[in-house]
């Protein structure tokens, strides 16, 4: 039979957790958080207008990402040029769902070699005017997006999207063309 516990043994756990060191520095690191990936890098981007951000949407290297008039990137969306050359352009009236990942750079995949390791490769990613990218998509570095098109929910896209094409799923292929 499991022991009781008395009021005064949890009223002192209670305590000791209000009082742990590491409960009264998170604020402060949340904040740190928050300032280097949403305020001080929103500051580097190259905005245009009637731009819509989530105030939650973060941003990596962003003297290296352009986005255009009337674009709307939803609630956690990220977007992370690469460390040296990677880019992120993003055309006109342009939206993204939530949770949308945005990555310029990614790393080598040689065997013998630790991941973390080897070189990072970077190529721009260019999505053109007027497409919609569904919640949870993944769109990784060298992708084009033609203008018009639309990306379904989840999907990862590793290659081009033609304009005016929907494509979906894992990876994202062409399901066929607006009409």
């Amino acid at each position: 039979m499991p022991r009781q516990r008395r009021p005064i043994d949890r009223a002192a756990r209670l305590m000791r957790s209000f009082l742990d060191p590491a409960l009264l520095l998170h604020p402060f690191r949340l904040l740190h958080y928050y300032g280097y990936t949403h305020v001080a890098e929103r500051r580097k981007l190259s905005l245009g207008r009637d731009v819509r951000l989530a105030p939650n949407t973060s941003f990596a290297q962003g003297e290296r990402i352009v986005i255009g008039d009337q674009v709307q990137l939803g609630a956690r969306c990220t977007l992370w040029a690469g460390r040296t050359s990677g880019r992120i352009v993003i055309g006109a009236r342009t939206t993204f769902g939530p949770d949308c990942f945005l990555t310029a750079a990614d790393y080598g995949l040689k065997a013998g070699i630790p991941v973390t390791d080897q070189p990072m490769t970077e190529a721009d990613i260019v999505i053109g005017s007027d497409c919609w990218v569904g919640t949870k998509s993944v769109i990784t570095a060298g992708v084009t997006l033609g203008d018009g098109c639309v990306i379904g929910a989840g999907s990862v896209v590793t290659r081009d999207v033609p304009a005016g094409a929907i494509a979906a799923g894992v990876p994202a292929r062409v399901l066929k063309m607006r009409e």
